[in-house]
């Protein structure tokens, strides 16, 4: 599965963004994964839909994010640590835990920064390890 939309940036030009830049990239990235991996199961619409909001929010974001912690490379674990330290204007939605929603953003900021430097072999790799990981509880 290739990401790929343009030629991509440098590994400096993308650490210069911001994380909650790198996070709203990586929040669409991380939901066009998980309907490419719904679409693929032949699922009917309504089951897709239903799939997707349970893996693609906050919660589930940093669940996972917490099983694949060790799986990641220093570069990768600054990412997250910039993405879950970042202050959006806006804080967490009232129904959400404020610590999850933190995780989330770093999730997806790491999802942004892989995306947006164009290391979709990596993209793949932690998929595999995410669905290693949640087959096996």
């Amino acid at each position: 599965m290739s990401l790929r939309f343009g030629k991509g940036m440098k590994q400096q030009e993308a650490l210069q963004l911001n994380a909650l830049q790198l996070a709203y990239i990586g929040d669409s990235v991380w939901e066009l994964i998980v309907r490419y991996k719904l679409i693929m199961k032949r699922y009917n619409v309504h089951h897709m839909h239903k799939e997707c909001v349970s893996l693609v929010n906050a919660h589930s974001q940093a669940v996972i994010l917490q099983k694949i912690q060790d799986e990641l490379n220093e570069t990768e674990t600054e990412i997250v640590r910039r993405g879950r330290n970042a202050h959006a204007k806006h804080s967490a939605p009232r129904n959400q835990d404020p610590d999850e929603y933190a995780a989330s953003t770093g999730f997806e900021a790491l999802f942004g920064y892989l995306y947006l430097t164009g290391q979709n072999d990596r993209i793949s790799r932690l998929v595999t390890i995410i669905e290693e990981v949640s087959e096996n509880g």
